[in-house]
């Protein structure tokens, strides 16, 4: 056997870590749960603190959604990956919008250049979603939009095209994620500055309290975060941080929390160590329950709720062996499952190469399927609760995340924390950290630093269509050539005023999206009145 093919890398008395560095005894028993109080610390299902689940009767009762992500080219060839998806039993939708979108910039703007359409759906105005979610079932389907900086732009879109097939607004369920603060901390699709971006976000809460009551109005998101390079116990802590403060911005603005809380939403990743993962989705439920109770005074039980959506791990991914991000992927959706995720994405296994082919999506969904109809984690709730490791590595996730926490009260909050960096800083020690150990052998990767296959066997790649920024660009283009210009630019000028104001600016905006205005345009209305970011 060749030095490379190595099963085990040490003895049994050799330190095993998880991710985070959290310290793995060769053996638990009721000794490492000494002085433990299960009413405290686990209460029952769909019960505060909420530990082993939202609901009484979790997946018994019903899956979770199955909401695979998708969005690519143009609106119509999106339209047919989410209808090709639906047949083959998803139950949810989710959308991806290129980088152009995602920074406020139209098709033909000069920094769209080369990027219109490669990692989401291009989507200029309201004839762009109208083609997007053409012969949808709106009334009835859940739309998950991951979306940020331009988030308010795209729910409005989408209330706009679901008025017009006569669905209102108290029928339209989903989420945007509209999760700007970790913009600034793990991906960089941010415009406005950060205190002006949060006056957006609570907009967007008041707005959707009013118009859209059944819309989760922000998906605070831990994925980014950990593919960044964060750690397990980092995601937990910089995402709570980051909902603590958009608590605090609403209720700055008069809202009150029960208002606007039980609306709020999660989103994160699943990584390969499967117990760390499920212990990490069962501390932050539990710790969020407390921040909700004792921090904000939240009295209606759904504002004390952590529901969240999880994706299996992009960075995880490997371009060698690419099969082998199958089972990667497989482990991942069990960590969700058992951690008990409420609707959950799995990646395709060719997403280290490109976008997702059709068949790797239809494996990816069927790997879900195949996780909660055969495996049996959807016959119990909780099936890990109780176990005497899961239950000591739950307590060292939250541990680890509340000293965080403490460190960034002491800061001023997480705004602060992050223009003082501190947030990227700790990121990008662990991901340099992470990236260390594997080049040094210490963490295996299979078919990276250990049984590498130097054959390379062919691999379909999802294709790029060169035409398609031209098609987009001339769409754009149309829409500006057949509308009534000066009703845009009154329109305009009311979301300029609004933005200078103190005015919802979503009302306005909706009217200007309504009159053919861009997204870009409508950003840049924006980008003049409360300024662009940049990044000290």
């Amino acid at each position: 056997m060749a030095a490379d093919d190595r099963t085990t890398d040490h003895g049994p008395d050799a330190v095993r870590r998880t991710d985070s560095g959290i310290e793995v005894k060769p053996v638990y028993a009721a000794g490492d749960l000494a002085g433990w109080e299960p009413e405290a610390k686990l209460g029952a299902p769909g019960r505060y603190p909420y530990t082993r689940g939202v609901h009484a009767e979790m997946y018994r009762r019903r899956l979770w959604t199955m909401r695979q992500y998708a969005g690519f080219g143009t609106a119509e060839a999106t339209n047919e990956r989410f209808k090709f998806l639906l047949e083959h039993g998803q139950t949810g939708l989710s959308c991806a919008f290129d980088l152009p979108t995602q920074m406020g910039y139209d098709s033909d703007h000069p920094r769209a250049e080369g990027e219109v359409g490669k990692v989401g759906v291009a989507i200029d105005s309201l004839a762009d979603m109208r083609h997007l979610l053409a012969g949808l079932p709106l009334d009835t389907v859940t739309t998950s939009m991951t979306i940020n900086a331009t988030a308010a732009i795209l729910l409005l879109l989408y209330q706009l095209v679901a008025e017009e097939q006569g669905v209102p607004g108290e029928k339209i369920r989903g989420t945007i994620q509209n999760d700007i603060l970790k913009e600034y901390v793990a991906r960089g699709t941010y415009i406005y500055p950060p205190r002006p971006s949060m006056r957006l976000v609570v907009d967007t809460f008041a707005y959707c309290r009013e118009h859209l009551p059944n819309w989760n109005t922000i998906s605070i998101s831990g994925y980014h975060i950990r593919e960044a390079g964060s750690t397990a116990v980092q995601e937990v802590a910089f995402t709570l941080a980051d909902g603590i403060a958009y608590v605090e911005a609403a209720l700055a603005a008069g809202l009150d929390v029960d208002e606007f809380a039980p609306r709020l939403s999660f989103f994160f990743n699943a990584h390969n160590n499967l117990f760390e993962e499920v212990a990490k989705f069962r501390a932050a439920r539990r710790m969020w329950a407390r921040i909700m109770t004792e921090r904000f005074g939240a009295r209606d039980e759904r504002s004390k709720v952590l529901r969240f959506h999880t994706q299996t791990g992009g960075s995880t991914l490997t371009a060698q062996q690419p099969e082998n991000n199958i089972v990667r992927v497989t482990v991942q959706a069990m960590a969700a499952a058992l951690g008990g995720t409420q609707s959950l994405h799995t990646n395709g296994f060719d997403e280290a190469l490109g976008l997702p082919t059709t068949r790797a999506a239809k494996i990816a969904l069927r790997t879900q399927q195949i996780v909660g109809f055969e495996s049996g984690v959807a016959d119990t709730v909780d099936p890990l609760g109780g176990s005497y490791f899961v239950e000591s590595l739950t307590d060292a996730v939250e541990a680890g995340a509340q000293a965080y926490l403490d460190r960034i009260d002491e800061m001023g909050g997480a705004v602060a924390a992050i223009e003082a960096r501190f947030l990227q800083d700790e990121i990008e020690a662990a991901a340099y950290a992470y990236a260390k150990a594997v080049d040094d052998g210490e963490k295996v990767v299979v078919g990276v630093n250990r049984f590498v296959d130097d054959r390379r066997e062919p691999v379909e790649v999802f294709p790029i269509d060169v035409e398609l920024q031209r098609a987009q660009v001339a769409r754009v283009g149309r829409v500006r050539a057949t509308r009534d210009q000066a009703a845009v630019d009154a329109a305009l000028r009311d979301v300029g005023a609004a933005a200078r104001g103190s005015q919802n600016v979503l009302v306005p905006m909706k009217e200007a999206l309504r009159r053919m205005a861009t997204l870009g345009e409508v950003s840049d209305v924006l980008r003049q009145e409360l300024g662009v970011y940049q990044p000290g």
